[in-house]
């Protein structure tokens, strides 16, 4: 009879040795032979005729080695099912397994190590001590109101061409091409079209096409051109890649200058149509609202995101790294070298801690998404496609049950919808565990703190 023994090898790392005796897995070999010659089509032999020495030695080999695995790995999910172990991932065969070279001719006793990695208990300081986290609030003051009203009045301004660059509000359309030092074209060099403001430039280049007129053109370096809180993003959106220092040839096809729209009625039906705003002060406030709610939104990304840093980086939890790093190379249907594991094992083990943290929160809590829950997510969903082209259907119209069910039946979509679901209800459930502190901050003082990394506690 088969014996199986378990024993700690290393933090929340155990090993199972299986000892199988013939008779565990003999028997089963000879029902499998015996159904193959009952059920094998072989040329010569009349269907359920094939004698069992035959389909021995045509499939014998292949039998008997899976025959004895099928018996290890029976044993070992029972002894997992008994023993309730609460494991990471699929057993792993130990280094100290011995290869065997199996040979129905002669039956013999194996032994068979495997090795787990099992969960491991632990507490969440953040939450037992209802840790004091800061929820923080961006104060929109009247300069910020100001700024972006200016900006609205620019959006529903009115433009005209001019063929003198004149002032910071300038439209420049721009193209921008590499030149070498003769000022020949570079075949593939860059060569590109854009229109910017003049005042998104840096000061030196601004100075530059100051006076300049429609047809002419300057010459900078890539990294010089813009300013410095823009270049960035306009790089990027000019895919402008690879070497920033390249000199480039700008010439100006197009000046516009833009006649700021005048606050009053015809502004704000153009900024709001159809929201019947007829006063500055009802103008300011729609402003104010919207700001709000926008600076609310990155504030709730960076609390969320500050809460999951917190909870991987300060919950203690003990993992069995060396299983791990195993399991990650030989345990997946294909093999990964132990190097390739070694770089990817940080992220890995982040993601890990994480889903152990949320799976006990999840589990304490009992929290669970429902079918209605479900079903009214993937309405709002639904009602959210049609908000994009400006027309609301009714919520309760008879063709959205159809839409709502296919819609569901998209194992995608509703494994999707079901995460947001579960981790709303998570963190909803980890904030009313801590202690929340709303702190009003400026926006300059929040951009700072959401651009520098995060700094914990090593676990």
């Amino acid at each position: 009879m088969a014996t199986v023994s378990q024993q700690n090898i290393g933090l929340q790392h155990e090993k199972i040795t299986i000892q199988l005796s013939t008779e565990d897995y003999l028997p089963s070999v000879q029902k499998s032979l015996r159904k193959l010659s009952k059920d094998a089509v072989i040329p010569g032999f009349r269907k359920g005729m094939v004698p069992l020495g035959h389909i021995k030695k045509l499939y014998g080999q292949s039998v008997y080695s899976d025959e004895v695995l099928k018996a290890a790995g029976t044993k070992l999910e029972e002894h997992l099912v008994a023993t309730k172990a609460e494991i990471f991932a699929r057993p792993v065969p130990a280094e100290t397994q011995t290869q065997y070279d199996f040979n129905i001719d002669n039956p013999e006793n194996y032994t068979f190590e495997f090795e787990i990695g099992t969960k491991p208990n632990f507490e969440i300081p953040l939450i037992k001590n209802a840790t004091t986290v800061p929820a923080y609030k961006v104060t929109i003051t009247e300069e910020m109101l100001q700024e972006e009203i200016e900006k609205l009045q620019l959006k529903a301004g009115d433009l005209s061409e001019i063929d003198t660059v004149a002032s910071e509000e300038n439209v420049l359309h721009i193209l921008i091409q590499e030149k070498d030092e003769s000022g020949n074209l570079i075949a593939d060099g860059v060569d590109t079209k854009h229109s910017l403001l003049l005042k998104y430039f840096s000061k030196d280049t601004g100075k530059n096409l100051l006076g300049k007129k429609v047809g002419e053109h300057i010459t900078s370096r890539i990294d010089q051109l813009f300013d410095e809180a823009f270049g960035d993003s306009i790089i990027n959106d000019l895919k402008l890649g690879g070497s920033l220092e390249k000199a480039v040839s700008v010439s100006i096809e197009k000046i516009e200058h833009i006649e700021k729209a005048a606050m009053g009625q015809d502004m704000f039906e153009k900024i709001y149509p159809g929201k019947e705003i007829d006063t500055e002060e009802k103008f300011r406030n729609q402003l104010l609202q919207e700001m709000q709610t926008y600076w609310n939104g990155h504030c709730r990304n960076y609390l969320q995101n500050d809460i999951f840093e917190r909870l991987v980086h300060e919950t203690p939890i003990t993992l069995p790294t060396s299983f791990l790093k195993r399991w990650m190379s030989i345990g997946g249907e294909k093999y990964t070298p132990m190097e390739v594991v070694e770089k990817e094992f940080g992220k890995f083990e982040h993601q890990l801690r994480w889903q152990l943290i949320s799976d006990k929160v999840i589990e304490e809590n009992k929290l669970e998404v429902r079918t209605e829950e479900m079903e009214q997510a993937a309405r709002m969903q639904i009602m959210s496609y049609f908000g994009q082209y400006g027309s609301m259907p009714d919520m309760d119209a008879s063709w959205m049950e159809p839409v709502v069910k296919k819609q569901l039946a998209d194992k995608k979509f509703a494994d999707e919808l079901y995460n947001r679901i579960i981790t709303d209800k998570l963190f909803y459930t980890i904030e009313n565990e801590l202690n929340l502190q709303e702190t009003e901050i400026s926006k300059e003082d929040f951009l700072a703190i959401i651009n520098k990394p995060h700094h914990h506690h090593q676990h």
